[in-house]
């Protein structure tokens, strides 16, 4: 290549900074196709998003999943009904508490078995402590992503270490707790514990007030927020999008009280509803829904009663429901959790099928996102809320 001096090269900078700039013509040599995973940072987990862009307008996305896909439901047919209660763990990994209610109500339905009084309510305590920490991590993760410093999700954080330590306590395990059983809980929690969980739930409401006053009215939370990402009712009803991304489009439908199970149908709550459906509406639901947790555990706490933890009638060992099909569903952190299944008579599921709300609900992501600028698509996916081990599977 032949050299250029100092008088050339700059007469050749200068003739190109005034050459007008090359417009190409309109059409798909306009547009750029962006894939943003698996290993984005601002992904969750394995998770990537194939984008088509008009400069910073997304007009086409693609959610491309698979990479932490397990076998899940395979695996279930090959092994016991019980030995299958330590998997569920693993599908939504921040609720696994939940994951194993769900379980265990499809083969109680199965097979007719009953779940004594104070199981019931160590369930309700549970699963109303399992949604709490993870709406509370959900809504940290959603400001980080805004460029928050961390300092939410630390917030958050703390809360959720109390209520782990509890979970630890009860079941020898912080998150792969493996604790619900046919007809009942594996062990029964002492007073000791029941003490620590009263005084957990008591310092839950000034978190809540203190995460709402520190977020709700923060102008860079409602600029980034308000009128992205909407949902409308319609859609989200057509999908079949359940949880809290269903109430914040004003969808008054909540399984606890749409089809009450457990002993949901003793305590007062209500249920929250949004009214536009953008991002802003799936914070401050899952702010409000907090809230109802802590009056649900209120109630639960102070009314536990004595008595056994599990059907004296179960059998753990030698387990087979007669030939039948059943559908558990439970109204999980994210949405309705379900499991479906078949017995022929024999020890181990001849189908079992998980009905995922992370997966469904991340069905409508493109929906959402269509119109809206690049930077968007990362807090409206954010706002839908999936753990990978569910939507895989």
């Amino acid at each position: 290549m032949m050299e250029m001096n100092d008088k050339q090269y700059a007469g050749t900078q200068l003739e190109d900074w005034n050459r007008p700039p090359v417009i190409p013509p309109s059409g798909e040599a306009d547009l750029i196709e962006l894939s943003m995973g698996p290993h984005h940072p601002s992904t969750h987990g394995v998770f990537r998003m194939d984008v088509v862009l008009d400069g910073e307008k997304v007009i086409k996305l693609k959610p491309v999943f698979g990479y932490l896909h397990r076998n899940h439901e395979k695996i279930a047919e090959t092994v016991s009904y019980l030995a299958m209660m330590p998997y569920t763990d693993r599908l939504d990994y921040i609720c696994p508490l939940t994951n194993n209610w769900a379980y265990a109500i499809a083969v109680e339905t199965l097979s007719g078995i009953e779940v004594p009084e104070r199981a019931e309510y160590l369930r309700v305590i549970l699963g109303e402590l399992t949604r709490f920490q993870n709406h509370a991590s959900s809504i940290g993760f959603l400001v980080q992503e805004m460029g928050a410093s961390g300092t939410p999700l630390m917030y958050a954080f703390r809360e959720r270490e109390k209520i782990l330590d509890l979970f630890e306590e009860l079941t020898g395990a912080r998150m792969m707790c493996n604790y619900m059983r046919f007809g009942g809980c594996r062990v029964d929690p002492t007073d000791a514990w029941l003490k620590k969980t009263r005084k957990v739930i008591e310092g839950l409401a000034p978190f809540v007030d203190e995460f709402d006053t520190f977020l709700s009215a923060n102008e860079i939370l409602m600029a980034r927020t308000q009128g992205k990402g909407v949902l409308p009712a319609k859609l989200a009803v057509n999908a079949s999008v359940t949880g809290p991304m269903l109430r914040a489009s004003g969808v008054n439908y909540d399984i606890r009280k749409a089809a009450p199970y457990s002993i949901y149908d003793r305590f007062s709550f209500r249920v929250p509803l949004g009214e536009h459906g953008d991002i802003f509406d799936r914070f401050m639901i899952r702010l409000l829904e907090m809230r109802e947790s802590v009056k649900i555990l209120e109630q639960a706490i102070r009314e536990v009663p004595g008595g056994p933890i599990q059907d004296p009638k179960t059998k753990s060992r030698g387990f087979r429901p007669k030939a039948g099909e059943a559908y558990g569903r439970i109204e999980a952190p994210k949405g309705e959790l379900g499991f479906y299944l078949i017995s022929d008579g024999s020890g181990t599921p001849y189908r079992y099928r998980v009905r995922p709300p992370s997966l469904i609900n991340l069905t409508i992501l493109e929906d959402m996102c269509l119109g809206s600028t690049i930077q968007d698509v990362i807090l409206t996916f954010g706002s839908v809320d999936i753990v990978l081990g569910e939507v895989d599977r």
